[in-house]
């Protein structure tokens, strides 16, 4: 959010497909937690590295006409998208910014602030978790949900599964990132001074479906880095490509998304 020249995986109308798909996998675990934390009509939310906004309708339609959802990224296209779609469906409470963190309102109007897969991409997570705590009101929730990659399991074991698994790994971490910072997430809560703060881990897997599309499709969105940083080569990647997919296709093999940790806590000051 500070910057999107590190950002490894494809981003415009290319990327926001993924996204799409990506959205209805995660969309029960997600709706699960709001429903824990109670989200409810007549809040203000922040929903901060929307991407194309998938979860900023989610919120939209759970706080109601009376509440409002601002979905903030740095890819412009995908903001663009964002605010067709919105559009197209008829949705009034929400409003879309090409924003960084920098660019974070300072007053503090938020009830909640929310985030997934965003901090795994940043160099400073700390700093810019700091700055999402800054923007919801004393008494306010601050909620983030992000990957640990290395938690990624296929049975039976696949050796595309695991060049995947280890080519995204090299990757975020050449662009300065951590591709497995979701563990780290509740101690940085604690550090900037966060208080309730509580956790869980999901983890959508499956046998068929669309989850057996992550893999394949992040592989093929991440490409470009890949081959940027010399890590492999277009052949090699279409290669892995290729048994994924062949892989995907089989009934009988299990294969998981990242795990994920999901970490809330409360503003006290």
């Amino acid at each position: 959010m500070t910057g999107n020249h590190d950002y490894v995986i494809r981003g415009g109308a290319d990327g926001r497909e993924r996204l799409k798909i990506l959205a209805r996998v995660m969309q029960p675990t997600t709706e699960a937690l709001f429903d824990r934390l109670n989200i409810e009509r007549n809040m203000r939310i922040l929903d901060i590295g929307c991407g194309g906004g998938d979860v900023t309708t989610i919120l939209a339609e759970r706080v109601g006409p009376g509440g409002h959802v601002v979905g903030y990224d740095l890819d412009a296209d995908k903001i663009a998208l964002a605010r067709e779609e919105a559009q197209s469906a008829s949705i009034a409470n929400v409003s879309y910014e090409v924003a960084s963190v920098d660019d974070f309102p300072r007053d503090a109007k938020f009830e909640v602030a929310y985030a997934r897969f965003l901090l795994t991409h940043l160099a400073d997570p700390v700093n810019a978790l700091q700055r999402i705590a800054g923007t919801v009101r004393v008494g306010g929730m601050v909620i983030v949900e992000d990957v640990d990659f290395r938690g990624h399991f296929c049975h039976p074991p696949s050796a595309a599964f695991d060049r995947y698994v280890d080519w995204y790994q090299q990757v975020v971490r050449l662009r300065g990132a951590d591709p497995d910072i979701g563990p780290r997430i509740p101690e940085m809560f604690l550090q900037i001074g966060l208080e309730s703060v509580s956790t869980g881990i999901v983890q959508p897997s499956g046998l068929t479906g669309e989850v057996k599309q992550i893999a394949s499709l992040t592989l093929a969105n991440i490409a470009d880095s890949l081959v940027q940083e010399n890590i492999a080569t277009h052949d090699e990647v279409e290669q892995a490509l290729a048994e994924l997919e062949v892989y995907a296709a089989d009934n009988s093999t299990l294969m998981s998304l990242p795990r994920i940790v999901q970490t809330w806590g409360i503003r006290v000051g």
